[in-house]
């Protein structure tokens, strides 16, 4: 390589592109965020900052000249960490999780070292090939119907965000319904709970739906399947056509299980699409003793969870299946000339950018590869297994407690909660939590308000939750 400015054959010592700067400079970034993740107790889990507190710390306009590394490293304790929510710390239990782990970190990092292009088998084999791979020993690991794999009818692939898998579902529901039916977008209609997730209502607007009905649920916050099968008689009555039904394996909200089986007859006997979404709780599918909460799976059309909410893969990491993958290729297929390649028009390999929106990927199956290995299966179900036990104490003590009621089911690890004096008094609860130190959600359902405690950050223990429920006991 030649330096433009001084047709010297090696880059400038110290200079970006200097590979020795960079080898010691990935060892002091590593010594950081190992600094950073085991001093992550010891800092407020929510950093106290104003808006544009941190804008107000960066220059007017960009460096004219190089900065040397440790300006860069010094700016990210002075600029990024205090303006931060510390999602990985401990006493992290709002949301949901949003996890990573060391091996996933590391994957991450040599993912962005080889700067590999992944659209097509041919511009990386080993991007496509592990990703199948990957996909495929997770159809076995979460019970999910061997169908799915890359051998079968159906197969997987990664995504960003379980929105963009629900999006393409929404896609492939319109299709099929104006392929069967000849129908207008317009005319079409997408069911699902009045839990469920705002993405399903926003992918239904991008795909051109103008009729989302969002279903009212049971005092478990499901969908009856009566409601399912009057909603959609009340459409086609109507002149509408029913096109795509969502039911949820663990709502946002409070972790709520629509029932598959029989949304998926209802589905069958009318030919609408079914997607479950089960962005959260699919993770814990790798627990046998949690599969009969999705039974049915051989009844629906697609299906996505998050490994980077619950499975120690740090954020993107979204797996998207679905039964028939003809549908999707069909449907997302276009091909240039400059995509055109012996490989590809062999049929002998898959070309994941047929599986979604985007052209260009990353090479996202290496960190979740990297974490396979790196725990174990069993190493993976001790830790869903400890948090789903440590939210069983929290929600039994919660029984217990005179003042306190619950306010969902404890299926998971997510456990909600209000006080019996009211919203108010919730209100103030959440309040005196965050002062104490500890991150939950306050949300409304059902025209009430509620604390949300979701259990399973990366660092969390036992001690953290004790201590969270101490902290409860005295500010309720």
């Amino acid at each position: 390589m030649t330096d433009a400015a001084t047709n010297d054959p090696h880059p400038p010592a110290g200079g970006p592109l200097d590979l020795d700067a960079f080898r010691s400079n990935g060892h002091q970034l590593v010594e950081w965020i190992a600094d950073y993740l085991a001093g992550l107790e010891q800092r407020p889990v929510i950093e106290p900052v104003e808006p544009g507190e941190v804008r107000a710390k960066l220059p007017a306009t960009p460096p004219r000249d190089p900065e040397p590394f440790a300006e860069l490293l010094a700016d990210l304790d002075q600029v990024v960490v205090p303006g931060l929510a510390h999602w990985q710390h401990p006493n992290w239990f709002a949301f949901f999780p949003a996890m990573s782990s060391p091996a996933s970190i590391l994957a991450e990092f040599a993912a962005a070292g080889l700067g590999v292009q992944g659209m097509l088998w041919s511009t990386s084999p080993a991007v496509t090939e592990i990703e199948t791979h990957v996909l495929d020993w997770l159809v076995d690991l979460l019970g999910v119907p061997t169908g799915w794999k890359s051998d079968g009818p159906g197969g997987g692939v990664i995504q960003m965000s379980a929105s963009d898998s629900t999006h393409l579902a929404l896609v492939l529901a319109r299709e099929r319904c104006r392929d069967r039916t000849g129908a207008a977008v317009e005319s079409m209609v997408v069911y699902t709970s009045d839990q469920a997730h705002s993405s399903i209502a926003k992918g239904a607007a991008i795909a051109g739906y103008r009729h989302v009905r969002q279903l009212p649920v049971n005092d478990q916050f499901a969908v009856e399947p009566g409601t399912l099968e009057t909603a959609i008689a009340e459409d086609l009555a109507a002149g509408r056509q029913p096109a795509f039904v969502c039911a949820a394996v663990g709502t946002t909200g409070t972790t709520a299980i629509d029932p598959v089986r029989r949304f998926g007859e209802i589905c069958a006997d009318q030919h609408i699409w079914l997607h479950v979404d089960a962005a959260y709780a699919g993770s814990a599918m790798l627990c046998p003793e949690f599969r009969h909460h999705q039974d049915g799976l051989e009844t629906v059309d697609s299906y996505t969870f998050n490994p980077h909410k619950w499975m120690a893969t740090n954020f993107d990491c979204s797996v998207f299946w679905v039964a028939d993958r003809g549908s999707l290729i069909d449907t997302l297929s276009v091909v240039p000339p400059y995509l055109r390649n012996q490989a590809s028009d062999s049929g002998q390999v898959i070309d994941y950018r047929d599986w979604h929106v985007p052209l260009g990927r990353r090479f996202r199956a290496l960190k979740l590869w990297w974490v396979l290995r790196s725990f174990g299966v069993e190493g993976l179900q001790q830790m869903i297994r400890s948090h789903v036990g440590w939210a069983q104490e929290l929600s039994d003590w919660v029984d217990r407690d005179p003042r306190l009621e619950r306010f969902a089911p404890t299926t998971f690890a997510l456990v909600c909660f209000t006080h019996v004096d009211g919203d108010e008094a919730t209100d103030r609860l959440a309040e005196a939590l965050h002062q104490a130190g500890f991150a939950v959600t306050a949300s409304t359902a059902a025209d009430r308000r509620y604390l949300r405690v979701s259990i399973g950050s990366t660092w969390t223990e036992h001690r953290h939750v004790e201590a969270l429920r101490q902290a409860i006991d005295a500010s309720a």
